[in-house]
């Protein structure tokens, strides 16, 4: 029961890492109309599928194998790459901006040691301390399995993802509840794949995104970090 309180207190949107002030993408897209109301979901799943389950979800459930046997080299090799895929500044930028909060505040919360020798090493910029990386090192130290561990991240993501939604007023409350029950075999399906990959898999095949990420970036006026 401790584990998965751990894992809904880390996923909470009152968790204080900044997780929730991003909009995955999806405030580029709606800016330049290349998404509305009826295929809101069509991107989520895809962005579940081909971008962050192949990217952050693989490096979580990576990085939480080598933290659970403390090889640390090889969480840092994971974080490494991960942070390379990062192909745009501000999300390079928001990937380790939420990681090293993440550790930040989980080394004060929970103070397991490998929690507070990874957020030194972040701190010291000896590792990127991207949030997946970061996530699955905090589950790790918890106990947290890596299903729920990586499942669970997923989830925060979608709830992100309707959130910023809502704020594009791309729906509305009770749509986006739909949209997060339709997600969730999706995110069963992401969860299974990411536990399946091996470092050499990681990476995102979501082109759309990255151009949509680099014109946010110039943006005029922007709501969300990314």
């Amino acid at each position: 029961m401790d584990r998965l309180l751990v894992s809904l207190q880390l996923t909470d949107s009152a968790f204080p890492s900044g997780f929730y002030t991003l909009s995955h993408g999806l405030e580029g897209f709606a800016q330049e109309r290349a998404v509305d109301p009826r295929s809101l979901p069509v991107l989520l799943h895809d962005l579940l599928r081909h971008g962050v389950g192949p990217a952050d979800a693989t490096a979580l459930a990576l990085a939480h194998r080598a933290a659970t046997a403390r090889d640390w080299e090889a969480v840092a090799a994971v974080d490494a790459r991960l942070y390379a895929t990062k192909l745009n500044r501000e999300t390079r930028q928001a990937a380790t901006r939420t990681g090293r909060q993440l550790l930040d505040l989980a080394a004060e919360v929970f103070g397991a040691d490998g929690i507070v020798r990874y957020h030194r090493a972040a701190t010291e910029r000896r590792v990127p301390g991207t949030q997946a990386v970061a996530a699955g090192v905090v589950h790790a130290a918890n106990g947290v399995p890596a299903g729920q561990a990586v499942a669970s991240d997923l989830f925060a993501f979608c709830a992100s993802f309707a959130g910023a939604a809502l704020r594009l007023r791309l729906t509305d409350h009770r749509r986006a509840q739909t949209l997060l029950r339709e997600a969730a075999p999706v995110v069963v399906e992401t969860t299974k794949a990411a536990l399946a990959r091996e470092l050499e898999d990681l990476g995102a095949t979501t082109f759309a995104v990255d151009v949509m990420s680099a014109r946010h970036e110039r943006a005029e006026a922007r709501l969300f970090a990314t």
